[in-house]
């Protein structure tokens, strides 16, 4: 099982970074190791002093006629630890050790068929802090759509089933700390409710 990640897909998003709008998807993996049990918590790791939230639409992959299609479609967390980014970034290296260390990933159980959605239908979710709206979006604000970001990948690495897709995330991310709660909603129902703790004790 592959995680693929798509970076800066919203434009609001690249904008609040200081990002250029990109011409063709930008892609990243996170290894299984990454996924953050179903309700967590979310374990801060020693190794960053600044980690950031970033919701997003995540599809599942699957096989049909021999060609890769998404398949369901929940809500999950992509975690950024955002100093160390910076950080590679400076110096032109890859961004792994910012994006896919371990629990850097939350996907929620809770998958909607994506044929259910009528053509052209938006897909809404946002995130909560601590209670308070933080990241609203919906997929109509992404700047490539799923068919294409699909076919993008699959010109580099194919796409098998059970493969998820994580496709960006709209404007607001920010950092998180010990004692914060996190809630995810997709398509207004609460589909995720994770408790942010001090990881260290674990020495990563």
């Amino acid at each position: 099982m592959k995680i693929v990640c798509i970076g800066r897909n919203y434009g609001e998003h690249a904008r609040e970074l200081g990002n250029t709008i990109p011409d063709e998807p930008v892609v990243f993996l996170k290894p299984p190791s990454a996924r953050i049990p179903l309700g967590g918590p979310i374990r801060l790791p020693a190794f960053s002093k600044d980690i950031h939230h970033e919701v997003e639409l995540v599809y599942s992959i699957a096989q049909r006629g021999g060609r890769a299609v998404a398949d369901r479609v929940t809500i999950g967390l992509d975690l950024t630890a955002r100093d160390v980014q910076l950080d590679l970034k400076q110096k032109g290296l890859p961004w792994e050790k910012a994006k896919a260390f371990d629990g850097s990933a939350y996907v929620a159980d809770v998958l909607a068929a994506v044929e259910s959605f009528p053509a052209g239908h938006h897909v809404d979710f946002l995130l909560k802090k601590n209670g308070q709206v933080v990241q609203s979006g919906h997929s109509g604000q992404m700047l490539f759509d799923v068919p294409t970001l699909i076919a993008h990948v699959e010109r580099y690495m194919a796409l098998e089933t059970g493969d998820l897709l994580f496709t960006g995330t709209p404007a607001g991310v920010g950092p998180i700390k010990a004692g914060d709660r996190l809630e995810g909603y997709f398509l207004g129902e609460l589909l995720f409710d994770l408790d942010v703790v001090d990881g260290t004790a674990t020495g990563r």
